[in-house]
């Protein structure tokens, strides 16, 4: 007898939940993956910002990370979602998609397809049969994006400022860490650092700095509180001129000095 081979636990589920105002960032603040990502809004309304693009959900909506997409999302204390790490992108599009799914019966075939895998994917589950739930889910979504109204499509993701944008992002996510200015990401995509941060602002309603700035804060915000890396190296890590302009700039942002929010978060090496 031939036994199957178990796919490798790479899918998971996690919930994504209210984390007070000093848990803002942990939502909030701009990050990409390098895996792709599904989330599954249940309850509660708020903006999400994808790829450049803002904006508002609410329940019954789908939304799809391609792997290397910036996102942030506000969630309130009525919200009620869950995050999907999907471990092949190649069957999924290959750019992001919002469903809001307005009839009932698409509804519950989404919720009984994500609770399936959600039982699957615990220790007294089975990956095969959580994979095979992620085979139908796909088709589920697939299905949606054909019978999907055109009109329902926000326009904004293929016009000139959201493509532009949407490259931007993309280079933010593979590079934030390097020292590169707005006025370099905006030589690399050949258009003016102005004309980049007025295409910023049409489609999320901040610039072109803001976005990289956050990104490279929830990075900061990670490292202090999962990582012992002094700060000084953090601050090297990040593309900053000096350890001290990083403590200016962290503080700015986070209402606290880098050391402060590391103790403050219950971070390794914070003693």
């Amino acid at each position: 007898m031939t036994m199957m081979s178990i796919p490798k636990p790479d899918l998971a589920l996690t919930p994504i939940s209210h984390g007070g105002q000093a848990g803002r960032w942990r939502t909030e603040a701009m990050r990409s993956h390098k895996t792709a990502r599904l989330i599954h809004i249940s309850k509660g309304q708020g903006r999400i910002t994808v790829a450049g693009l803002t904006n508002g959900y609410g329940p019954n909506n789908l939304i799809f990370l391609p792997p290397d997409t910036m996102y942030g999302i506000e969630v309130g204390q009525t919200v009620f979602a869950q995050m999907m790490t999907l471990p092949d992108a190649s069957v999924w599009p290959a750019a992001p998609f919002h469903l809001r799914l307005i009839e009932v019966d698409p509804q519950k075939e989404l919720i009984t397809l994500f609770e399936a895998i959600e039982k699957e994917v615990q220790p007294s589950g089975d990956l095969r049969a959580a994979h095979c739930h992620l085979g139908l889910l796909n088709i589920f979504v697939e299905r949606q994006l054909k019978r999907r109204d055109p009109a329902t499509v926000d326009q904004r993701r293929n016009s000139a400022a959201g493509r532009l944008v949407a490259q931007f992002t993309t280079m933010i996510a593979k590079e934030f860490q390097s020292d590169r200015n707005i006025a370099d990401y905006a030589a690399a995509l050949n258009v003016t650092p102005t004309h980049l941060t007025r295409c910023c602002r049409q489609t999320c309603g901040r610039s072109a700095l803001a976005l990289l700035n956050d990104r490279i804060h929830f990075e900061a915000c990670m490292m202090l509180r999962t990582t012992p890396i002094p700060v000084q190296d953090i601050a090297q890590t990040l593309g900053f001129r000096s350890p001290a302009y990083f403590t200016r700039s962290f503080q700015q942002k986070a209402g606290q000095t880098p050391s402060e929010f590391r103790r403050a978060s219950g971070g390794i090496g914070r003693k």
